[in-house]
């Protein structure tokens, strides 16, 4: 009976075991391996603990749906924005020979003060008042000096576009001011005296044709019989009328100031000022 009992035991044995076998491998069949995606997020969770944050973070990036990504562009990749937030200047292609068009530069192209006139950011003026021939003094009026400096390709420059160049043109002034800062009169053969320089803007002291002039009407004109009118009455022009006068200009120490005005039958100095040009070639003025 003993025996037999120890064999059972025996036989019973190794059906305990085998159970224990199978559960271990029914457990193991159970336990499923991470992704790949999740042990580049381990990794990189690691990483960032040990001061390596930004390799963890490319390493991440570097996977996304198998493309490349980087700051320089790839052919499929992605490309990173910079730290602000735009696409970095390497990624952005340029044209061939694009600093160039037509053999000229950028600042040929864009425009420079021509010669014998100062840069005044985006205009320029004459270095010094126009020049006047023995045969032209005198003739310098408003209208005169308009044309001049339309025939020279620019303008005659306004009350305030004088004044704010003051610090870096020889504004005409008067006998006291400093002549390496303005334009004075230092010839006694010829008296010495205050000098102003002649402005665009106008201003007037009357109304009516008084203040901007008049054609006046010619002799032979005549109302339009149709609509009954009499004939008007013959008047003189008045193109240049006393009243109506251009505000002069002069260093004051280089602030530039006010000088009064003038009628624009009157003649003064006067400076022209001009649009940059592609080409020109400004000079410092001496």
């Amino acid at each position: 009976m003993r025996r037999r009992r120890r064999r059972s035991r025996l036989a019973e044995q190794p059906r305990f075991l085998s159970v224990a076998e199978g559960g271990s491998r029914r457990r193991r069949r159970r336990l499923r391996l991470p992704s790949p995606a999740m042990v580049v997020a381990l990794v990189a969770l690691v990483l960032s603990t040990t001061g390596l944050a930004d390799a963890a973070r490319k390493a991440v990036v570097s996977v996304i749906a198998g493309h490349p990504v980087s700051t320089q562009p790839h052919a499929g990749g992605v490309l990173l924005l910079g730290r602000n937030r735009k696409f970095p200047a390497s990624a952005i292609p340029t044209v061939g020979d694009a600093k160039h068009l037509d053999g000229r530069t950028a600042e040929e192209l864009t425009g420079t003060c021509p010669a014998d006139t100062v840069d005044v950011g985006t205009w320029c003026i004459d270095s010094a008042p126009y020049p006047l021939s023995n045969a032209d003094a005198g003739k310098n009026n408003y209208i005169w000096a308009s044309k001049a400096c339309e025939a020279e390709g620019g303008w005659l420059p306004s009350a305030s576009q004088l004044v704010g160049a003051a610090n870096l043109i020889k504004l005409e002034s008067t006998i006291h001011d400093s002549p390496l800062t303005a334009t004075i009169d230092q010839d006694p053969t010829r008296g010495l005296k205050d000098e102003r320089e002649m402005s665009s803007t106008l201003i007037t002291t009357e109304a009516g044709s008084a203040a901007a002039g008049s054609e006046g009407v010619s002799e032979g004109a005549t109302g339009d019989p149709r609509q009954g009118q009499p004939d008007p009455i013959p008047v003189n022009p008045n193109p240049l009328p006393e009243s109506l006068q251009y505000v002069t200009v002069y260093d004051n120490d280089n602030n530039g100031g006010f000088a009064g005005s003038e009628p624009v039958k009157e003649p003064q100095n006067f400076r022209c000022a001009f649009n940059k040009s592609p080409g020109a070639q400004s000079e410092p003025e001496g």
